[in-house]
């Protein structure tokens, strides 16, 4: 089991219930939050046209990661009664000529860091999922991804290279979250001498770290927790002793008890888009404890106090995923799963 997912996992009902969201969504081609940088007037084009597979829920990234929460579900169960309206979707979009045309689109000029790190690590972990997808097509969805898959794998070592300190924001470009999705695609497909960068780099970014500020989270946007992210990703990559050794000096004492300043935040507003991020700081929060106390052993002072948290964190925000707000409906779906079982082996 992956120290990522969560005894138990994904139910047949929750699968239903995720997957309709990012199945009604991935064809909404508006409204569209569409970062674009335009060379020149010919780039003056629709969603649906720059970008053929990933299009819809809202902007780019979020199409990516709800590709990647239905074939998890398509994964777990595939005998979801609808499975058949999946697959019909990725036969249509996920076809050869839609993927070079998503790969074309990053290697136009000015576009080397576009939607780095969060759709890089999202895209990495829909690749991993459709390459352990038993259904007939997925390899041919897979080869589609291909060419993409390959422009990222050659940007991501540099940029980690060049990263002078790492991005400890609860946001898009955090480090640590976009690593994670790396790694788990680096282990899932056998890619070792990725994995091993990757390890190496967390260790530079994140080992010597100490006394982090928790009681400065949450920013009012997050929807992911610097410190929790980055604990979750050396819990992937430090041995069990170390990493609880890592763990008591980066977050002394917080977990022993009431659990300091990590208890579910509220959502004031479900209608306002950045609001709503905080919803998907409960859930990846969920997602981060649960890993952090898989990494260590049911014997330790706060391995109780974590689980607590997980839960409850959960249930902060799990009943909200169908809001009627589009800001919310168009991604959360995909951080529940990540609360409910992580990313999963």
């Amino acid at each position: 089991m992956s120290m990522t997912q969560r005894p138990g996992g994904l139910t047949e009902t929750q699968a239903l219930r995720f997957a309709a969201l990012p199945l009604r969504n991935l064809t909404a081609e508006y409204p569209n939050h569409l970062a674009h940088l335009l060379n020149d007037a010919a780039d003056l084009l629709p969603p649906r046209a720059l970008h053929p597979i990933f299009y819809g829920s809202y902007d780019w990234h979020s199409a990516v990661h709800g590709y990647w929460l239905l074939a998890r579900c398509l994964r777990r169960f595939p005998g979801l009664p609808i499975a058949p309206q999946i697959v019909a979707l990725f036969d249509t979009h996920l076809t050869a000529e839609h993927g070079v045309a998503e790969a074309a689109y990053f290697q136009a000029p000015g576009r080397a860091g576009y939607e780095r790190p969060y759709g890089w690590g999202w895209l990495l972990a829909l690749a991993a999922e459709l390459q352990h997808l038993p259904q007939g097509h997925a390899a041919d969805w897979r080869a589609a991804l291909k060419p993409l898959e390959l422009v990222i794998l050659e940007r991501l070592p540099p940029y980690l290279h060049k990263l002078t300190y790492p991005i400890r924001t609860g946001t898009h470009f955090n480090t640590a979250f976009g690593m994670l999705l790396a790694l788990h695609y680096a282990r899932s497909t056998a890619q070792a001498e990725l994995a091993g960068l990757l390890e190496n780099m967390a260790r530079r970014f994140f080992g010597q770290d100490a006394d982090y500020p928790a009681l400065y989270e949450p920013s009012g946007d997050d929807f992911l927790s610097g410190g929790l992210t980055a604990a979750l990703l050396l819990a992937q990559i430090l041995p069990g002793a170390e990493f609880a050794a890592w763990f008591a000096q980066y977050l002394p004492g917080y977990f022993h008890g009431a659990g300091g300043p990590y208890h579910p935040v509220m959502v004031a507003d479900r209608s306002d888009a950045k609001g709503v991020h905080l919803d998907g700081l409960n859930l990846s929060r969920a997602w981060c404890l649960r890993g952090i106390a898989a990494a260590l052993t049911p014997h330790h002072s706060a391995f109780g106090t974590l689980q607590r948290l997980a839960d409850q964190h959960e249930a902060a925000s799990l009943p909200f995923l169908e809001s009627g707000e589009y800001g919310g409906e168009h991604w959360l779906a995909t951080f529940a799963a990540l609360a409910v079982e992580g990313l999963g082996d």
